[in-house]
């Protein structure tokens, strides 16, 4: 059969209209949005900003953001689309399977799998972090880093890493909770984004009064900057590269916090479980992506106004817990805020890893029931009817990634695996158009094919924006996706079976 074989499409829609056996549809407009919200505001933002600006970008991290978004725009437009149209879990690998074939449905699949899994595994090593800030460095850094990591404090002293307990213990809680209920863990996921989502506005507000205008100037590195060093004389950060400085550098610092917009695409992989996904998931999709946007161009610029972009590169400066390290160290008087951040990032981070621990669930869900993965990622629990195993499984592989892995390598990747996404996304909208136009379309991405270009366009600069470590690992994981596509993937396929042939759309309407 074709490598190219793809999915029927009526089936597919009627398969999302019987929730008799399948995921219960128990979210609204505003649980979506509060998804993606959840997901957007973390670490991308607590975290990547100071990244970005110190690696990159500068004080025009601003600029980066502003990019990112434009890119995202295109693509969560597309996203939109789809959601609407084809309201079952999977995103962008469900998609996929319907306009370009299995192949690059598996290929897809595997890739969001360093979207959502290793998403997850760099938010609880960021929850990590901040805990320990906020117990005024109490936890060893031995037992809260990776074991591929090393500093060296003010007396001089070497230390390595053994593993991220704290991250683990995070990752275990959040997983438990997802098995309990899709329901249950929206209601939680609310509540935490309130707080999260109220203590930037008032980081932005506070902070605004103690913006040095000197920390803005010049605004985009130059390409004159020297290495900066630290106290050892070792080079922690080197501006020569093409993305490192100028407007390559802006480009460069948009990959970089590209991780922070994952989020609204997660809310693609809830549509099975929507009430009314016709109407709620462009609406959750747009939403939390014009929310957030606003409020990271005004956190950005305040964060770096505040504190002086350099910092963000020392480790024993602004390098972790780089927002609690601005106001404590430059906002006088406002020690409580720094306390109260810390608190709410803590409790933000944990939103993001629920909804990136139920977005992969979802993909693997929707690939297992395909026949691409193993019948046991599709296991529904008897009574909460949640893919349970499915979380155990991803629960070990992701603490596995967390305890023993860098943050920043897990952080590239996951960006590489969300731009990957929104290419085939973008790409896809434009083949369905021109392939199969009679379909009804409650929200249409408008534009076409120029909005779905300009998204692949952009998306695909930030991944070449990326550096060459992080493509060349990405590239290997991509690699060995094919060898198990070929090895096990595509004999199990119910498109290569016909006696586990997926049912077509006349099958449901005798019913």
């Amino acid at each position: 059969m074709s490598l190219f074989r793809k999915k029927d499409l009526a089936a597919m829609l009627a398969q999302s209209e019987d929730s008799g056996k399948g995921l219960k549809r128990t979210l609204g407009a505003g649980n979506l949005i509060a998804l993606g919200v959840g997901a957007i505001i973390g670490a991308g933002l607590f975290v990547r900003t100071a990244a970005a600006a110190g690696q990159a970008a500068g004080p025009a991290v601003t600029l980066s953001f502003i990019v990112a978004a434009i890119g995202c725009a295109f693509a969560g437009l597309c996203y939109a689309e789809f959601a609407a149209m084809i309201p079952i879990s999977g995103s962008a690998y469900a998609y996929s399977y319907v306009t370009m074939g299995e192949t690059v449905a598996w290929i897809i699949g595997w890739a969001l799998i360093m979207e959502y899994a290793l998403g997850a595994a760099t938010v609880s090593i960021a929850w990590s972090e901040y805990l320990n800030k906020l117990l005024g460095g109490g936890i060893p850094y031995e037992w809260s880093h990776s074991p591929l990591e090393s500093i060296t404090d003010t007396a001089g002293v070497l230390h390595h890493g053994i593993i991220n307990a704290p991250a683990l213990v995070i990752l275990l809680l959040l997983t438990l909770l997802l098995i309990k209920g899709t329901q249950e863990s929206a209601i939680v996921n609310a509540i935490i984004v309130f707080i999260k989502v109220a203590i930037v506005i008032i980081f932005i507000i506070l902070g605004w009064q103690f913006i040095r205008p000197e920390n803005h100037t010049p605004y985009l590195i130059p390409a004159s900057q020297p290495p900066l060093i630290d106290a050892t004389g070792k080079v922690i950060a080197d501006y020569s590269g093409t993305f490192k400085h100028g407007w390559g550098g802006v480009l460069g610092g948009a990959a970089i916090v590209f991780f922070a917009f994952i989020g609204f695409d997660a809310v693609s992989t809830a549509a099975q479980e929507a009430k009314n996904p016709k109407r709620d998931m462009p609406i959750g999709i747009l939403g939390s992506l014009v929310v957030c946007t606003i409020l990271y161009i005004l956190f950005g610029h305040v964060l770096t106004g505040v504190a002086n972009w350099k910092d963000f590169v020392d480790p024993l400066k602004g390098r972790e817990a780089s927002v609690a390290y601005a106001i404590s160290t430059y906002m006088t008087g406002y020690g409580w805020l720094a306390t109260a951040v810390t608190v709410a990032i803590l409790a933000g981070f944990s939103s993001v890893i629920l909804v990136m621990l139920m977005g992969q669930s979802r993909v693997f869900y929707s690939m297992a029931n395909d026949g691409l993965l193993p019948k046991i990622f599709s296991d529904l629990h008897p009574k909460f009817r949640t893919p349970y195993k499915s979380n155990i499984i991803l629960f070990i592989f992701v603490g596995a990634f967390a305890a023993f892995v860098p943050g920043s390598v897990a952080g590239d990747l996951t960006s590489f695996g969300t731009l990957f996404a929104f290419v085939l996304v973008s790409a896809g909208i434009w083949i369905l158009r021109v392939k199969s136009p009679e379909i009804e379309r409650s929200f249409k991405t408008p534009l076409v094919p120029l909005v779905p270009i300009l998204g692949a366009i952009i998306c695909l600069a930030m991944i070449f924006a990326l550096d060459s470590q992080t493509l060349k690992v990405a590239f290997g994981w991509m690699a060995l996706g094919l060898v198990v596509y070929f090895a096990y993937s595509r004999k199990h396929s119910k498109l290569q079976n016909p006696g586990d042939i997926i049912p077509k759309a006349s099958d449901f309407e005798q019913h």
